[in-house]
């Protein structure tokens, strides 16, 4: 139930004000420039209002009426884009603009609020970052963003012909996999993207932590790379693996939850002190001497590219399978143990077929989980002390510390 009854009243005052959004950053943006707008706050308060007004028509019954006025308004758009010709002015986004506002303004009235507020909003948005975005586009990498395409189009052809419907007696649902995998990529990918546009622009500590939303594992690596090639900068590379492994906790609970949120309930305290002790480990690291290192984790890979996905997809589906048939041949032990050899590897898939298992109990479930992550912990600390030799003991001190804290949580 809402707090706020938005009625007519207060969704005209919305429409005003989404109007008056649009047309202030239009004409903030025209002061900026030799040539003045055409159009400015008035101008798109007024649209914003027609579109409000033709809603509220079609509320009564006179439902021609916003195709109408949409015809209204390109006709206006028109006009002013020849306009803007003759004077020599080229580009389309005041015209866009103007459209939006007029369907902000309709939608204002005759839909859910929030999407006219998200809409209006988002609209200013994009309209005042124009330098900010064409700086973006001119770092794009163009194969990756073919490979982000890709995957989107494969998803949306894919997934809806997919059978949401289980297979074999290991209970395989390809529509549930295919949702797992986006979901994963999906989180991954906003690590990744946070990377490739802030990499060059934090330091050590800050790309740990938006790599560790990507890999972990990768970070680890590329920041005992660094702390071996690059002694001044050896205990930050070192606070940035950390860090990257910290955030794997809150990156697993967050999956967790999505996908099985009665899990999620027992697990979280665990996983945030694990988190926590992490992160007061990073802060013993700390070096103030040390400077800021660029371009740091160049080798995490893009999560939205296909072959990442399928591998992930592939690996559910066989620990899916080894998870069920160890836990009937050799128990609980078996799963057990288990946990602890895919922590050398991905220990997302492992951690998603488990939580996905209804004949497993969630003691034991909750267990698995904690040893996965104590063995992959473990695997990381090793990859960083073998090759940053100059650190080797304090990696093996504080890896050694969080080691034990999972064994206490695991003992609790």
């Amino acid at each position: 139930m809402s707090l706020i009854e938005w009625n007519d009243q207060l969704r005209f005052l919305v429409a005003i004000a989404l109007g008056f959004l649009v047309g202030l950053e239009r004409e903030s943006r025209g002061s900026s420039l030799s040539t003045k707008l055409t159009a400015g706050v008035r101008t798109y308060t007024l649209i914003s209002l027609f579109g409000f007004g033709c809603a509220w028509l079609y509320r009564l019954k006179i439902e021609f009426i916003i195709p109408v006025g949409i015809v209204v308004i390109g006709a206006m758009i028109l006009t002013s884009y020849l306009a803007k010709q003759k004077s020599g002015a080229v580009g389309w986004t005041s015209e866009v603009a103007a459209l939006l506002t007029f369907v902000v303004g309709a939608l204002s009235l005759i839909a859910d609020i929030w999407i006219a507020m998200a809409l209006g909003i988002f609209t200013t948005l994009v309209l005042s970052e124009k330098s900010e975005l064409e700086k973006y586009i001119d770092k794009l990498d163009k194969t990756e963003f073919l490979a982000v395409i890709k995957f989107l189009i494969i998803t949306i052809i894919i997934l809806p012909a997919l059978p949401d419907k289980e297979y074999t007696r290991f209970n395989l649902n390809p529509y549930l996999i295919w949702q797992i995998v986006i979901l994963v990529s999906s989180i991954g990918f906003v690590g990744y993207f946070l990377m490739k546009k802030l990499g060059n622009k934090v330091g050590l500590w800050l790309s740990g932590i938006l790599g560790g939303i990507a890999s972990s594992t990768a970070v680890s690596i590329a920041m005992g790379n660094i702390a071996k090639n690059n002694l001044p900068v050896a205990k930050r590379a070192l606070q940035a693996a950390i860090l990257a492994s910290s955030v794997m906790y809150i990156r697993i609970l967050i999956i967790i939850y999505l996908l099985n949120a009665a899990i999620a309930y027992e697990l979280w305290w665990k996983l945030i002190l694990l988190f926590i002790v992490g992160l007061s480990l990073a802060l013993f690291v700390q070096d103030k001497n040390s400077e800021v290192q660029t371009g740091a984790i160049s080798s995490i890979q893009n999560p939205f590219e296909i072959r990442p996905a399928i591998v992930f997809a592939f690996l559910f589906v066989v620990l899916s399978i080894v998870t069920i048939w160890v836990q009937q041949f050799f128990g609980s032990n078996g799963l057990l143990g288990l946990s602890v050899i895919v922590g050398v590897t991905d220990i997302d898939p492992f951690i998603l077929s488990v939580i996905n298992k209804n004949i497993l109990s969630t003691s034991l479930i909750n267990t698995a989980i904690i040893i996965s992550m104590m063995s992959n912990t473990i695997v990381k600390g090793i990859y960083f002390g073998f090759l940053a030799k100059s650190l080797r003991m304090q990696t093996v001190l504080y890896f050694a510390i969080w080691v034990i804290v999972h064994l206490i949580v695991i003992i609790i």
